[in-house]
């Protein structure tokens, strides 16, 4: 069976900032297997991302790895040789001419927050260890009650910000959200330190000291605490305060410490404003979603440390091995969709219920690592 049977299923959510993609693709020797009646594929998801100002190179990325053949077919219209592909975000609006023409090939479009929610539901209820808490250096997986998941806050930190409370599958309701978020950081970032790259701006705020920039009480109270309204010597009072009175311009900064600086301050302010949300409707069970958290220690920790603050204690922010591709997911899931019952299964029908992640052969990242293409999940696909 050559290559373009091998690989299923192509979903992207294309945002602002970042393209995430997932596809199946079966084991090496294509092996089959008899399960009830219908037959069942062993492969794994993989995933991929790309920056959207780099979109030529997931085009190329798609062409060389011929994803372009794993859509579905539209059995009727002029558009009848042309593939569909699921894909989600305002991307699959903007750039959808551009695949059309390039790879030949037609987006279903999914809507973004139905497949924010489906992408998480999925992870929840399917992939061992995949909910997990960071705080003071500590992660702790959380073992998930399926009987007892909902309801709960999804933010996902994109470009910007989105908080979706999630009542069950396909129930839920964007209560919130803030334009300071992944896009804000790298542009800023991109401003103040030239970093060209996310990346590069998150590896450069990894070696920096955001006190050197950031006001804090204890610069306020001659270095103790505020201790009447509980705050410690070292929580932020203002940040990049000190830019006010140093006297220095910003070159005499480091870009370290700038992009430190910038990474704590809109980490803090997610991790309130969710907790805020969360207290609104009280909700005990934040998840926090998107690439923005990238599995970084720094980050997950000041999100945790200002829900854990804000909430005395009694509310705990929740992290995703995942979390970059959740769009995509539930962009992925959604081929099972018999809504859209005038669009065919090109190859193989994906359904929730048995699409099957393995406890024991899922490969188990580390929390502290980016995921990748990779990285992948071992499953299997029944064959309908």
């Amino acid at each position: 069976m050559d290559s373009t049977q091998k690989i299923s299923h192509l979903a992207l959510d294309i945002g602002g900032t970042l393209i995430k993609l997932v596809y199946f693709s079966a084991n090496g020797d294509y092996s089959e297997e008899s399960r009830n009646g219908c037959s069942v594929v062993h492969g794994k998801l993989c995933f991929a991302k790309f920056e959207t100002r780099k979109i030529d190179d997931c085009l190329e990325f798609i062409r060389f790895n011929i994803l372009h053949h794993s859509g579905v077919q539209h059995p009727n219209g002029a558009a009848h040789d042309k593939l569909y592909v699921k894909a989600t975000g305002g991307g699959a609006f903007k750039f959808a001419d551009l695949f059309k023409e390039k790879l030949g090939i037609l987006f279903d479009k999914e809507d973004e927050m139905h497949s924010l929610v489906g992408g998480v539901n999925f992870l929840l209820k399917t992939v061992p260890r995949e909910a997990f808490t960071y705080l003071d250096g500590q992660k702790e997986f959380v073992e998930i009650d399926h009987n007892d998941l909902y309801p709960y806050l999804l933010v996902n930190i994109g470009s910007g910000v989105s908080m979706i409370k999630v009542d069950g599958d396909g129930k839920y309701e964007r209560i919130s959200g803030t334009s300071l978020g992944g896009g804000t950081f790298l542009g800023l970032g991109k401003l103040l330190t030239k970093c060209k790259s996310f990346d590069e701006l998150l590896e450069l705020s990894h070696h920096g000291n955001n006190r050197v920039i950031d006001m804090l009480v204890g610069d306020i109270y001659g270095g103790t605490d505020y201790s009447k309204i509980g705050l410690s010597s070292t929580a932020i009072a203002s940040s990049f305060g000190k830019a006010i009175s140093d006297g220095k311009e910003l070159e005499d900064y480091q870009p370290e410490d700038v992009a430190r600086s910038l990474l704590r301050m809109i980490s803090n302010n997610i991790g309130q404003i969710a907790y805020l949300n969360a207290l609104r409707f009280g909700l005990k069970r934040i998840f926090f979603g998107g690439f923005f958290i990238r599995g970084l220690e720094y980050t997950m920790d000041t999100i945790s440390v200002a829900v854990h603050f804000w909430s005395r204690g009694e509310a705990k922010a929740m992290f995703l091995r995942h979390e970059g591709f959740l769009g995509a997911l539930g962009a992925f899931t959604s081929y099972n969709n018999q809504s859209h019952n005038d669009i065919k299964s090109h190859q193989h029908t994906v359904q929730r219920a048995i699409l099957n992640c393995s406890g024991d052969n899922l490969r188990h990242i580390p929390v502290t690592s980016n995921l990748d293409d990779s990285e992948t999940i071992e499953c299997s696909i029944n064959l309908v």
